[in-house]
C-alpha cells in the first residue's frame, strides 16, 4: 500500500513552540522582573533567582514580526523571561510562539536601517525569523538571548523551575529501578546477582549504585577489575536473552598498556559468562588501528593468550567530532532549497550520515546473531564504554527482544542502557547542528541511535507499539525540556543534583493516557520473534520526519495518516462485530451437544 517505501508518517505540521505538557500561555503584557516574581502563573516566576532579571537587558518590544516556515507571519509583542521566548500576538486564530532559551543553538543578526532581524536557529533544526524595529532593541534582545542560552549553571535551568500543571499519576524516577530489571531475569537463571559495590559511586563514577554481575564473582573482585578497566567501567550484564541463556555485557576498554597488564579477576569475571565448552565474542568498536594505538595511552584490548575462549571481533563506529561534522553537512544538505538533484544526492552523500547509521546497525546485527544464532555470550566496548557500545548493546535487544519494542520496554531500554549506563547527555547534547564554538564533547550519539531505531520501526511498521512521534519526542527532550530526566552526565552528577526531588520525570508526562495515545502506533501487533532489519543501502532511507519537517509542509501526510487510522478503527470495528455472531453460533452448538 505504501509502495514498499515506508508506512505514512504520523508527524503533524510544525507545532507551535510551547513545550508538551504546557497549559495555553497566558499573553504576555508589560512582563518585567517584578511581574515575574509576582505572577500567578507558576511556571514563569523565577523563584528568588534574580541573576535572569540582571541578564535580560529588554524584556519586551511591541511590533515584532515573526516568521516561520508554512506559517503566515505573524505580528506581536515579543517578551523574554527567565527561560523563554514568548511572541504573543492578538491576531485571531494564532498560535503563539514559546521557545525555551535551552532550544537556542546558535543566532544571526542583521539590519536594513532602523530595523534589526534576529535569525533563530533551533536544535530541534528548526529556523525562525524575528523582525524587531529599533536597533538598540534589537541588539539588546539577541545579547540577551545569547547569555540566557548559554548558562553554565545547570541548576539555573528550567527544569529546576518547572512545574507541572497536570495530576501526577506515576513518579518517573521510580518507573524503571534495576532491582525491578532484575526481577525479570532472576525467574529464568539464577547465575546472576545485584551487586551494591558501587553504591556510593566510588568504584565508577558513570555506573549506577547497583549493577548485575556473575554470582560468582564477589564484590571485591570486582574493585580490581574496575581498576583494570577505563574510568572503572568493569564488565555488567546489559542483556540475558532467555531463549537460549546468552548474555550481552558491557565495559570500558581494558587497560592493559603497551607492557601486556593483565587482571586476573577480569579473565575470571567474563569467563564465568560462559556455559561449559562454549565461547565468546569481544566486539570492540574501534578499528584494530585505534585500538592499537590506545595501548600507546595506557588502554588497549583483551589479549588471545588470556582470554582463549574469547573471540575479538573489530567492528570501526566513529565517534566525537567526526559524527558532529557528519551532522552540521546533513543539515546544510537539508537546509539548502536551490541545489539540483546530483547536488543534493552528492551533499547527502558526503555527509557520511547514513554511512554511520549503516556502520552501528551493522554491529547490532552482528551481536544480535551471535546471541540468537551463535548461540554465544559477548562482551561488547569501545574506549570509554558509554558512546558506540551503548548504541550497540541497545539495538541488539531491539533486535533481540520484544519487550524492547512495547513504549514502557522502550522506556526502561533509554533509562538502563542511556541514563544509568552513563551516556553523557550534558556533553553530547550541548550543542547542536547550527552552533559555531564547538567543543570537542558535542556529538549526535543518542540522535544517531534513535534514526537506527527509526530504521527498524519503518522496515518493520507492525512490530513497535511507539510510532515516529515518540521518537521524535526523545529527541527534542534530549536537547531542551522542562524535565530534569536527561539533565547531568550519569547518576552520580543527578544524585548530586538532586533532581529526583527538585525536578519532574519526564515519564510521569509520557505514561499519561491521553499522551500515551499520541505515541501509540496504530498498525502495533505483538511479534514475539526476533526481527533482522536489512542494513543494505538500499534499504536505508533518509529520516525526514526529523531532518525536513520543518523544510516542507506534512499537511498531506498528516491527513493520509489521519484516514489511515480512521481505517483502521472501522476495520477493528467490523471485526468485533463479525466475532459476535460466530460466538453466538458456536454457544448454540455446543447448547445443541449438550442436549
Amino acid at each position: 500500500a505504501w509502495g514498499g517505501a515506508r508506512p505514512p508518517r504520523p508527524v503533524p505540521a510544525p507545532p507551535a513552540c510551547r513545550e508538551p505538557g504546557h497549559p495555553p500561555p497566558e499573553p504576555c503584557g508589560a512582563v518585567t522582573a517584578s511581574d515575574l516574581r509576582d505572577s500567578g502563573v507558576p511556571w514563569l516566576r523565577p523563584r528568588g533567582n534574580m541573576e535572569f532579571a540582571e541578564l535580560i537587558k529588554t524584556p519586551r518590544v511591541d511590533n515584532v514580526v515573526l516568521h516561520r516556515p508554512f506559517y503566515p507571519a505573524v505580528e506581536g509583542t515579543l517578551c523574554l523571561t527567565g527561560h523563554h521566548l514568548i511572541l504573543s500576538s492578538r491576531q485571531d486564530n494564532t498560535e503563539e510562539l514559546w521557545l525555551l532559551h535551552s532550544n537556542i543553538d546558535a543566532i544571526d543578526k542583521r539590519f536594513v536601517g532602523p530595523l534589526g532581524t534576529i535569525i533563530i536557529k533551533c536544535k530541534d533544526f528548526r529556523i525562525i525569523q524575528l523582525d524587531i524595529p529599533g536597533m538598540e532593541e534589537c541588539l539588546n534582545i539577541a545579547s540577551s538571548i545569547e547569555t540566557l542560552s548559554t548558562l553554565d549553571s545547570i541548576t539555573l535551568m528550567y527544569p529546576f523551575f518547572y512545574r507541572p500543571m497536570f495530576e501526577v499519576m506515576e513518579d518517573g524516577w521510580h518507573s524503571f529501578l534495576p532491582e525491578q530489571e532484575f526481577e525479570l531475569y532472576s525467574s529464568a537463571t539464577s547465575e546472576w546477582r545485584l551487586s551494591y559495590v558501587n553504591k556510593e559511586f566510588a568504584v565508577c563514577p558513570s555506573y549506577p549504585p547497583i549493577v548485575i554481575v556473575p554470582k560468582s564473582i564477589d564484590d571485591e573482585a570486582l574493585r580490581k577489575v574496575a581498576a583494570f578497566r577505563h574510568g572503572g567501567r568493569f564488565p555488567v550484564l546489559s542483556y540475558y536473552h532467555k531463549k537460549n541463556g546468552m548474555v550481552i555485557m558491557r565495559s570500558g576498554q581494558p587497560l592493559t598498556g603497551t607492557n601486556g597488564r593483565r587482571c586476573k579477576e577480569d579473565e575470571k569475571l567474563i569467563n564465568a559468562t560462559l556455559r561449559a565448552g562454549k565461547r565468546g565474542y569481544i566486539i570492540d568498536t574501534r578499528s584494530l588501528n585505534v585500538a592499537q594505538q590506545a595501548r600507546a595511552k595506557g588502554g588497549g584490548f583483551e589479549q588471545e593468550a588470556h582470554y582463549p575462549q574469547w573471540r575479538r571481533i573489530h567492528k570501526s563506529i566513529e565517534r566525537y567530532h567526526i559524527l558532529q561534522e557528519s551532522l552540521i553537512k546533513l543539515v546544510e544538505a537539508c537546509n539548502d532549497q536551490t541545489h539540483n538533484m546530483d547536488r543534493w544526492l552528492g551533499r547527502l552523500e558526503a555527509s557520511n550520515w547514513l554511512t554511520h547509521i549503516k556502520e552501528i546497525l551493522t554491529t547490532a546485527c552482528l551481536a544480535a546473531q551471535c546471541i540468537d544464532r551463535e548461540g554465544a555470550s559477548i562482551l561488547i566496548h569501545g574506549t570509554e564504554g558509554t558512546d558506540s557500545t551503548l548504541q550497540v548493546t541497545s539495538l541488539a535487544q531491539i533486535i533481540l527482544e520484544p519487550r524492547s519494542r512495547t513504549i514502557r520496554g522502550f522506556e526502561a531500554l533509554i533509562e538502563r542502557e542511556w541514563l544509568q549506563a552513563g551516556h553523557p547527555f550534558q556533553q553530547r547534547c550541548a550543542q547542536s547542528a547550527y552552533c559555531n564554538s564547538k567543543q570537542k564533547w558535542e556529538s549526535p550519539v543518542f540522535l544517531l541511535f534513535l534514526d537506527c531505531v527509526w530504521q527498524i520501526l519503518r522496515q518493520f511498521p507492525c512490530s513497535f507499539e511507539f510510532n515516529e512521534n515518540f521518537l521524535i519526542m526523545l529527541f527534542e527532550h534530549a536537547y531542551a525540556s522542562q524535565f530534569g530526566t536527561f539533565l547531568g552526565n550519569n547518576e552520580s552528577e543527578r544524585c548530586k543534583l538532586k533532581l529526583q526531588q527538585k525536578t519532574m520525570s519526564l515519564w510521569s508526562w509520557v505514561n499519561r493516557p491521553g499522551e500515551l495515545s499520541k505515541f501509540t502506533n496504530p498498525l502495533f501487533e505483538a511479534n514475539n520473534l526476533v526481527i533482522w532489519p536489512s542494513v543494505a543501502p538500499q534499504s536505508l532511507q533518509l529520516w525526514e520526519g526529523i531532518f525536513l519537517r520543518w523544510n516542507r509542509s506534512s499537511k498531506y501526510l498528516d491527513e493520509a495518516y489521519e484516514e489511515m487510522v480512521n481505517i483502521i478503527e472501522y476495520n477493528k470495528e467490523l471485526q468485533a462485530k463479525c466475532s459476535r455472531p460466530v460466538k453466538d453460533m458456536i454457544n448454540l452448538f455446543r447448547e445443541y451437544l449438550l442436549d
